[in-house]
């Protein structure tokens, strides 16, 4: 096999020989300035870096090496980058920690114990690889976007996949930011008409008097300002999938015009006089009881009971065991990629505010804190306060002994295996159990 390539920054060219003589198991190539080292950078793309915060025109302090550290950070993130100090340097080889080093060798070098530091950055280096391309696999998956352990949420998963081939019309309960339009593209992925459009519309975000336009489209002349026909979103997903999405708050008269549509499957314009036949799977979702909504008389009766010949209640983040850690280590992986920051961790009190925060906004207002946090936060390592999560009160616990003597087992297996990424050993070490009778309790317990 080719030798790897490594990048060694040291304006010391003593220094620099013995490096290439002790690191021959490796393509090395020199860097003994900050240009020269962002040229090889960008030619030769290392996956490790070793570098001395020393480099000229500031050889004696550590500005250039800081200065070189961010621009190898920003340039190329997923590199790691070893800085080699001296004893003095302690103040400065901290502050390239925080920046997003990856790890330290202190001068005089011992060539045995860099090798070996050197060997793990290149192992930690493929396995984020291998966990980027797996999500990438994962991210062109009909159901991309949906992380979950929670045995609730993998039944809605199991659901969609049986629904999906069929052509029936399905309506989606959850709450806010749970995650609806993610199942109703799920299940248009999933379905024959995969190769036709997904086309969406928001009742609530449309003013009822421009609604109709919107569903059913409008002829020239129709009204002011309808200076040439126009066809509507139903029209549009002609073979494909229409969502209608906070169905619960559509206006009572347009709800008898959307109630024959799904009767007739025809559709006429706005000023037109012709009926369109239309072919489309109609996926509609709320956050509101409509069965109260039916009980008031603010929504018809026949209407709900046309569009719920399937519904999938989606479960809300807090009622999704574990899924908060999983959920967290996903965005900030995503996030620390799409806003070039350098690999970064949760801190354990950060991880226990997330498993203890409620997530009133769901997954969407876990989406929006944890990209603030990845923005914001100094160094590698996110804090609570980067989080900026209130305090959780305290629940009130069973007082049944079996009771909560299972729910309790239950709760912090689901959590070791989310703090570790599924890791069985890792999550067996946090438990302080073996790996055996982790197995057994996950069995028992029906964790996969």
């Amino acid at each position: 096999m080719p030798k790897r390539k490594l990048l060694v920054v040291e304006d010391d060219t003593g220094l620099q020989r013995q490096l290439r003589w002790s690191l021959d198991d490796f393509d090395v190539v020199a860097a003994g300035d900050r240009e020269t080292a962002l040229t090889l950078l960008r030619r030769h793309q290392p996956a490790v870096v070793t570098m001395d915060l020393g480099l000229p025109p500031d050889a004696d302090g550590a500005s250039e090496g800081l200065a070189l550290l961010q621009q190898i950070l920003t340039i190329a993130p997923d590199t790691k980058v070893i800085v080699l100090s001296g004893n003095r340097d302690r103040t400065n080889v901290l502050k390239a920690i925080a920046m997003g080093a990856y790890d330290f060798h202190q001068k005089p070098l011992e060539a045995e114990l860099l090798r070996l530091v050197i060997e793990r950055a290149y192992f930690l280096h493929a396995v984020q690889q291998d966990q980027r391309r797996i999500l990438q696999i994962e991210a062109d998956s009909p159901l991309a976007g949906i992380i979950s352990r929670d045995p609730g949420m993998l039944k809605v998963c199991r659901n969609v996949e049986k629904v999906a081939p069929s052509s029936a019309t399905v309506l989606l309960l959850g709450a806010s930011g749970s995650g609806k339009e993610l199942i109703a593209r799920g299940l248009h992925r999933l379905s024959p008409r995969n190769d036709k459009r997904f086309v969406a519309i928001n009742c609530a975000a449309i003013p009822e008097h421009l609604l109709e336009s919107e569903l059913f489209g409008f002829e020239k002349g129709a009204f002011t300002g309808a200076v040439r026909q126009t066809p509507g979103k139903i029209e549009l997903a002609q073979g494909g999938t229409f969502f209608l999405d906070e169905i619960g708050d559509m206006a009572m008269a347009l709800q008898g015009k959307l109630l024959r549509f799904l009767q007739e499957r025809v559709i006429e314009r706005v000023g037109g006089r012709s009926e369109i036949p239309i072919d489309v799977r109609i996926v509609c979702a709320t956050h509101r009881n409509l069965k109260g909504l039916v009980n008031e008389g603010t929504f018809r009766e026949d209407l709900f009971y046309r569009l719920s010949e399937i519904v999938l209640v989606i479960p809300s983040l807090r009622e999704r065991m574990g899924d908060a850690v999983l959920l967290a280590q996903h965005f900030k992986n995503r996030f620390c990629a799409t806003e070039g920051r350098a690999t970064m961790h949760f801190c354990p009190d950060a991880l226990i505010a997330i498993e203890a925060y409620s997530w009133p906004g769901n997954v969407r207002e876990m989406e929006n804190c944890i990209k603030r946090a990845v923005i914001m936060a100094e160094g590698t390592q996110i804090s609570t306060s980067d989080l900026g999560l209130p305090d959780a009160p305290v629940a009130d616990e069973s007082i049944d002994l079996r009771t909560a003597r299972n729910a309790a087992e239950y709760r912090v297996m689901v959590k070791a295996l989310a703090r570790s990424g599924g890791n069985i050993a890792k999550a067996a070490e946090m438990l302080g159990v073996s790996r055996p009778t982790l197995y057994d309790l996950m069995a028992h317990h029906g964790i996969k």
